[in-house]
């Protein structure tokens, strides 16, 4: 890789001292800033991204993986949002194929009204979907239901009720975002925090942001500047006025990773309703099981929120009543948590009441923000965002090409048993890789699919800079098997360091910090820490 490769650093980096002011600079390099950002690039605009740490860092690594159009926001009669976000998976599902898959779910039936209650509502949910749809749902015999799902709970079971949505890998959706802007003749960089909102007069017009290798400020004037950082928004507000109240109720969310062996097939489980009122997902990914989510009000957002204990205890609580054999703490293979951004209404509602719509606002002095949402609405949400900052900054007006527009690495089909398909068109180039090298078609550790190729891509590629953003975002080591990702770490280094230039001690470094990131993935055994 050299300098006048567009996704090399010192390439970006030079982009920060060109003359003239940015059209739109985006602060956030979640699934929300990256939409918006690949929205003002695709139409023309000087576009300009910032993201303190890594993409897809925060809450936009850690969901339920799901494009889904909110079965449960049908039960809560909003169908406005499912209707958006049931058109806008399929969009998803057009504009990224290498990256989404359909899932077939399963609502187990226990009682003698679920069958016929819940079939209901998903013929509903099909209806909604219209051109866009997936395939039909269905009621299943009890029968059937105990083929497709033999791990199933058989006491008290009748039958079940099966329907489709989406499943995607949420950290490559986004580091493919990245590379969109990128292609799009835009500007984006990691590690790269905004420190400052610059101003002329009352009106805010620009940002200092601080290279986080280099300690380096550099001040980026722009016409228009969007707020997209999520859990993050009021600090970014207060930098514009410092009077201004929380908008933001932090409500945080937890999955536990298991082994295959809890749900055998290719079928996910989906429970319609738990103690605290959310739904519960036991969800096929990578070979693994996804079980989740809790809603946990918080006082505070955290880049590197920890998993509760009584999360833990209540996701595996509600497990082992679906599934004949539940897991039990010694079965987490890993565990990760995501902080919700939703916006404040002003009144008592708990934050499982509050709305997961996106939320649109203009400070007076011209900062746009844009909070709430999901990752299923990301391209909308961008839509909307970058319509507003075209008024706000005085932009020539220029229609969205993002309805129908390919993401980085589109592909018309791939193979999901192929290791590399989450690569699309970019996977022969990690086989040319290998081909010239033959030692990177190694795995980097037997319990997990990874080859050392993934790592020099990641690093000439894909803007990964740290351990971290390779064993965590660009594989997806760490949210799979915590303890084998470690154990990966050391490799990791060494082949990052020799594309770098970095040294032995940039390695010890690296190998340090990932082991003690690492140890929160875990619930606490006996036998103490990784």
């Amino acid at each position: 890789m050299t300098a006048k490769d567009p996704t090399h650093r010192q390439t970006l980096l030079a982009a920060l001292a060109a003359k003239g002011a940015w059209d739109v600079i985006v602060i956030g390099g979640g699934a929300t800033g990256l939409g918006v950002a690949v929205d003002a690039a695709a139409r023309g605009y000087r576009t300009l991204l910032l993201e303190q740490h890594d993409y897809s860092k925060g809450t936009s690594s850690r969901s339920t993986k799901l494009v889904h159009g909110g079965v449960r926001y049908l039960k809560q009669g909003n169908v406005s949002l499912v209707l958006e976000a049931l058109h806008e998976r399929g969009l998803l599902m057009f504009n990224a194929p290498h990256l989404i898959r359909h899932q077939a779910f399963i609502v187990p039936s226990y009682g003698w009204w679920e069958g016929p209650f819940y079939g209901v509502g998903m013929k509903v949910y099909d209806k909604l979907a219209g051109k866009l749809g997936l395939e039909p749902s269905q009621r299943l015999s009890l029968r059937e239901t105990r083929r497709r799902i033999p791990t199933l709970e058989p006491d008290g079971l009748r039958g079940g009720v099966i329907y489709y949505d989406g499943q995607f890998d949420d950290a490559r959706l986004a580091v493919n975002l990245a590379q969109t802007v990128i292609d799009r003749g835009g500007t984006a960089l990691n590690y790269m925090p905004v420190t400052a909102l610059l101003k002329k007069g009352d009106a805010v017009s620009g940002v200092a942001a601080r290279d986080e290798e280099t300690g380096r400020v550099y001040e980026i004037p722009g016409r228009v500047v969007v707020n997209a950082t999520g859990v993050f928004a009021d600090g970014v507000i207060r930098m514009d006025d410092p009077t201004v109240p929380n908008l933001i109720a932090p409500s945080q969310g937890v999955h536990l990773i298991v082994g295959r062996e809890f749900l055998p097939g290719h079928a996910a489980i989906m429970v319609p309703h738990t103690d605290d009122g959310r739904v519960l997902f036991a969800v096929p990914w990578h070979d693994k099981v996804v079980l989740g989510t809790t809603d946990t009000p918080i006082e505070r957002a955290d880049l590197e929120p920890r998993v509760l204990e009584e999360e833990i205890d209540f996701i595996l609580k509600h497990s082992r009543r679906y599934l004949a054999r539940g897991p039990e703490r010694k079965d987490v293979l890993s565990m990760f948590a995501g902080i919700r951004p939703l916006f404040r209404t002003g009144d008592d509602k708990s934050t499982a009441e509050l709305s997961r719509d996106h939320t649109l606002l203009v400070s007076p002095s011209g900062l746009v923000t844009i909070t709430g949402g999901k990752w299923t609405t990301y391209r909308r949400m961008a839509q909307d965002t970058v319509d507003l900052a075209i008024t706000v900054g005085g932009l020539k007006r220029r229609p969205c090409p993002t309805e129908q527009m390919p993401i980085h690495g589109w592909v018309e089909a791939s193979d999901d048993a192929d290791p590399l398909h989450a690569y699309g068109a970019d996977a022969p180039g990690i086989r040319r890789l290998i081909a010239a090298r033959p030692e990177l078609g190694k795995r980097l550790h037997g319990a997990l699919p990874y080859l050392r190729a993934e790592v020099v891509w990641g690093v000439r590629r894909e803007m990964a800079r740290t351990v971290e953003d390779v064993l965590a975002r660009r594989t997806r080591a760490l949210f799979l098997n915590a303890r084998a990702s470690v154990e990966m770490a050391k490799d990791t280094a060494a082949l990052m360091a020799a594309e770098l230039g970095r040294d032995e001690d940039w390695q010890a470094e690296q190998v340090a910090r990932y082991k003690a990131l690492a140890a929160g993935y875990l619930p606490s055994l006996k036998g103490g820490p990784i």
